[in-house]
């Protein structure tokens, strides 16, 4: 899939939440999007995967499109789960949002290849094995092209707790965009795209 938002910008209730921002990414390129708190992380990535309507600028493909193929992962009070869950509760949930069988022993053969245990509060997950979980099972997701994943550094401090999962998803041959802070931005090796900018750079190309 390849996705352009073009100076997409989205106005709240209470006023701005982005300001006008471009960006494009194709299969198998991983872009990394930054900005500083309250830049609108959250507001581009629903944008982006066509849960909301820009208030100015566009996206393509259309919404309907990009909500049958995008996913927005882990985005604060939209799609993070719940802290309080237990792990097992989690996976059987996002399986049964793929579509795959959400049994018991569907949800142990997940959580064994990632190392956990069931009955673990999904609060207390280590960082990098969250966002392998959840990443993970969004890419299983029938037609998922796009993946858009909301500020993992709000979990940790240390990009190489989500660089590799990113990384490895579009060279599967997605697209993935990463919504980050720009102190975490600094520390990877690539020059990141900047919430409300519409002079971009290009994509980190994953096979180069």
């Amino acid at each position: 899939m390849d996705v352009h938002a073009d100076r997409v910008a989205v106005t709240g209730a209470h006023g701005p939440l982005l300001a006008a921002t471009s960006l494009r990414v194709r299969p198998g390129e991983l872009a990394i999007v930054a900005g500083e708190p309250n830049d609108g992380h959250t507001a581009f990535g629903l944008a982006i995967t066509g849960r909301i309507t820009p208030s100015a600028g566009a996206v393509s493909p259309p919404a309907a499109d990009l909500r049958a193929h995008a996913v927005l992962v882990d985005a604060p009070a939209v799609t993070e789960p719940e802290p309080s869950l237990r792990v097992a509760d989690v996976v059987a949930e996002e399986l049964a949002l793929a579509g795959a069988p959400a049994g018991r022993s569907a949800v142990k053969a997940v959580l064994d290849r990632h190392g956990l245990v069931p009955d673990t509060r999904f609060e207390a997950v280590a960082p990098a094995q969250r966002v392998a979980l959840l990443v993970g099972l969004a890419a299983t997701r029938p037609g998922t092209e796009l993946l858009v994943l909301d500020t993992p550094d709000r979990h940790t401090g240390d990009p190489a707790d989500w660089w590799d999962t990113a990384l490895a998803q579009a060279r599967d041959g997605h697209a993935v965009v990463v919504l980050c802070g720009t102190a975490t931005a600094l520390r990877l090796p690539l020059t990141p795209a900047r919430l409300g900018e519409s002079d971009q750079p290009a994509p980190l190309e994953s096979l180069s």
